[in-house]
């Protein structure tokens, strides 16, 4: 059985996508991030060395994200997953990300991409 920590909403401002004005103008991208983490030793000893720190995790999710930009939603959230696997605590990585500008012909609310990696 194991924990969840999960970061919902970070926003950054990237240039993600298969088009060149995607590429050139960029647009706003937001990531989920939910992590399978046993949290027990941070919660028994109440030190953040014994758990993920969510803020600096969450300052390099976003750095990735205003990065190096990646043609497909799916390549920056297997980017994504592998960053939060970095972090040996870290059993599973559910990242979401959104595109809500996406170049999308017809009305809609939002593009998301989910994917679920766990260590092996």
């Amino acid at each position: 059985m194991t924990d969840r920590i999960e970061l919902r909403g970070l926003t950054a401002r990237g240039r993600h996508g298969w088009f060149a004005h995607e590429r050139e103008n960029g647009q706003l991208f937001r990531v989920d991030v939910a992590l399978s983490v046993d949290t027990r030793a941070a919660a028994e000893s109440d030190d953040l060395t014994d758990t993920v720190d969510y803020g600096s995790l969450a300052e390099r999710v976003v750095g990735l994200v205003s990065g190096e930009p990646v043609r497909l939603v799916e390549t920056l959230a297997q980017r994504i997953a592998d960053l939060c696997l970095d972090d040996s605590r870290v059993e599973a990585a559910e990242v979401t990300v959104h595109k809500p500008e996406a170049p999308v012909t017809v009305p809609f609310d939002d593009v998301t991409v989910t994917i679920r990696r766990a260590r092996t």
